[in-house]
């Protein structure tokens, strides 16, 4: 039969020089400890160089590792520190924990698999850790992964912000829009924080970037022109944020025409907000021919929704030409509506076609930035929040990021 220490040593994929020694059960506590240790009178290498190196003094280390069934399990080792000549004192490395780190890879690879479906105080408790420690193991997994990380230029960059907590406070979040990750997260959504990203990146590479989807927000613009090759034939303007300007306007007209109404005693508007805004594409037979009616007796908001409606057709159009002077008849359409919302949005639309029209160049939206942030604000939801921003900007990289978070490791199972 197999003894214990066998089996330990095969469950931690210990090998030579390293054998466990110890296998102790603590059954008041509910704890296994396993002790490893080395052979005496050896010569070992230093770990960054590999050049013989004499032991200097040993360190009394202790490893959290998988449960063993019920019961907590404890790896112990004295772990030589080694004297090298060209490095300094530096600690042997174990084959089962990565440096620095007070559980095993094992351990840790499994609260990065748990990590990302649960919250950080969720994985704590299943795993009998501390909330810091599951933090710890979660910051971790992100530092490792942005040091493996070779950053290459995305041919398609997405830039938006995403909220960190209420009153108006934002992050930065650029992305690869073609590989769907987190390329880089930074505070506040000034020029600065974009600025950031163009510099980490080489000329070449900067060079390599084809198109970058972005919303009007002059702080992003005023970077990527200042850092990026060509900016103005590559700067798309979001057609997602155009639709929510216009949205904004159609409610707007809305709300106008509805305090007329209710000040004649006619509450026809009242609760059809979201009838406004919602895509007419999902409506059966009977639920867009209410919507007709509504839209015969709400005259003003039925002309502003036929404008939104207009404006973002032009996105079905294959050729710059053609959605050029579609635009212009749907702008002086705009103008001459009476609509005063209306007309706003439309002059700032015609400020910024040059770069809405590189759509039809390039063919790319921030869809992909939208469902990154949508992964953002779950991953916020499920930690009710995040108290400092610089947890938000792990917890992007960590579930956005893309990132290779596990540790490496020789042990057995990984």
């Amino acid at each position: 039969m197999t003894d214990s220490r066998t089996l330990y040593a095969t469950l931690l994929g210990v090998t030579d020089p390293w054998g466990v020694e110890l296998v102790e059960m603590k059954r008041a506590v509910g704890e296994v400890h396993v002790t490893v240790a080395l052979p005496k009178g050896e010569r070992w290498v230093c770990p960054e160089c590999e050049a013989a190196a004499p032991i200097h003094d040993h360190q009394e280390r202790t490893w959290r590792h998988l449960d063993t069934c019920q019961f907590k399990t404890f790896v112990h080792a004295r772990v030589p520190r080694l004297n090298c000549p060209r490095h300094g004192i530096k600690q042997l490395r174990v084959a089962w924990a990565e440096p620095g780190s007070r559980f095993t890879a094992l351990f840790e690879a499994l609260a990065i698999d748990w990590l990302k479906q649960a919250s950080v105080k969720a994985v704590a408790q299943q795993m009998r850790l501390t909330w810091d420690e599951a933090d710890g193991i979660m910051s971790r997994a992100v530092r490792r992964g942005l040091a493996r990380r070779t950053l290459e230029a995305p041919r398609h960059a997405g830039v938006d912000e995403t909220s960190f907590q209420k009153r108006h406070e934002y992050v930065t979040v650029v992305s690869d829009l073609e590989r769907g990750c987190v390329l880089h997260v930074a505070d506040n959504r000034g020029r600065a924080a974009l600025d950031e990203f163009w510099t980490s990146l080489t000329p070449e590479q900067r060079g390599q970037v084809e198109a970058v989807a972005m919303d009007m927000w002059e702080p992003y613009i005023q970077s990527t022109r200042k850092h990026l090759p060509g900016a103005e034939a590559k700067i798309v303007f979001d057609k997602f944020h155009v639709a929510q300007h216009l949205g904004n306007a159609v409610d707007l007209v809305r709300r106008q025409e509805h305090r007329a109404r209710m000040a004649q005693g006619d509450p026809i508007l009242k609760g059809t907000k979201y009838r406004w805004l919602e895509s007419p594409k999902g409506r059966d037979w009977s639920a867009a021919r209410a919507f007709n009616l509504l839209r015969e007796l709400a005259t003003r908001v039925g002309r502003a929704w036929a404008l939104r409606e207009a404006a973002m057709a032009l996105w079905n159009l294959h050729y710059p030409g053609v959605a050029d002077r579609n635009f212009a008849a749907w702008y002086r359409w705009a103008r001459s509506s009476q609509l005063e919302p209306m007309r706003k949005v439309a002059a700032m639309i015609k400020r910024h076609w040059a770069n809405i029209r590189t759509y039809f160049t390039h063919r790319i939206t921030n869809a992909g930035a939208e469902s990154i942030n949508a992964r953002i604000q779950a991953a916020k939801r499920r930690a009710y929040g995040f108290r400092s921003r610089e947890r938000f900007r792990i917890a992007i990289y960590f579930h956005c990021g893309g990132l290779d978070l596990y540790p490496a490791s020789r042990m057995a199972g990984s």
